[in-house]
């Protein structure tokens, strides 16, 4: 019996099936044929959803985004949990994940895809500063932050960390540790925060 599925149902398919392909493959050496092969629908279909692998990959990372995004928020809702934890969570939680964002983050930072890069890092900003600047405001109000433009502090972290945390791989474990002891530096003095009290939350995230 054919199986009928939603337009939404389809797209997430392919997506899910092209990001399996990217991790296997490489983007570069997957193919529209791979993703309808394995898939098993016709060439039309493929491409009512979608005109182009690069295509495909916009919304992987419009995805990707999204669930950031959700992550962050996630991250910041319990009240019960101390605002330290919440704020290095909601941080973190832009961070990559798995083998599929890996293979993602490396397309997009190639020149071509700079536009993508730059969509991506947007989309972010706009989704995120308000969650985190929503955290700082509640430090303010409880005493352990003192931070006069929370928006404008929540912006400066986002950036920041977005620099000092890109392909740490690519460094020396000394290299790692001293940008990260340089984030929970500059990011309490961002906030007004008492020196010492990010150190944990942050370097015990970072070592995972």
């Amino acid at each position: 019996m054919r199986v009928v599925k939603t337009a939404e149902e389809r797209k997430n398919e392919i997506l899910n099936v092209a990001e399996q392909l990217f991790v296997e493959k490489g983007f570069e050496n997957a193919s529209t044929n791979d993703i309808i092969a394995r898939i098993g629908i016709a060439r039309g279909t493929l491409y009512h959803h979608f005109k182009s692998k690069e295509e495909i990959l916009d919304a992987i990372v419009e995805r990707m985004t999204r669930e950031g995004i959700a992550r962050a928020k996630e991250a910041v809702s319990d009240k019960k949990v101390p605002i330290y934890e919440r704020l290095t969570a909601a941080i973190m939680a832009l961070n990559i994940h798995n083998d599929v964002e890996a293979e993602v983050f490396e397309q997009i930072h190639k020149p071509q895809n700079a536009l993508l890069h730059r969509k991506m890092e947007e989309r972010l900003l706009n989704g995120v500063v308000p969650i985190i600047a929503e955290l700082i405001e509640e430090g303010n109000e409880s005493g352990l932050f003192d931070s006069k433009y929370p928006k404008e502090a929540a912006e400066m972290i986002l950036v920041y960390s977005n620099v000092a945390f890109d392909e740490l791989s690519d460094h020396t474990p000394e290299v790692v540790a001293r940008k990260a002891t340089a984030f929970v530096h500059h990011t309490e003095r961002i906030i007004g925060a008492k020196e010492g009290s990010l150190e944990g939350t942050i370097m015990k995230l970072i070592k995972q």
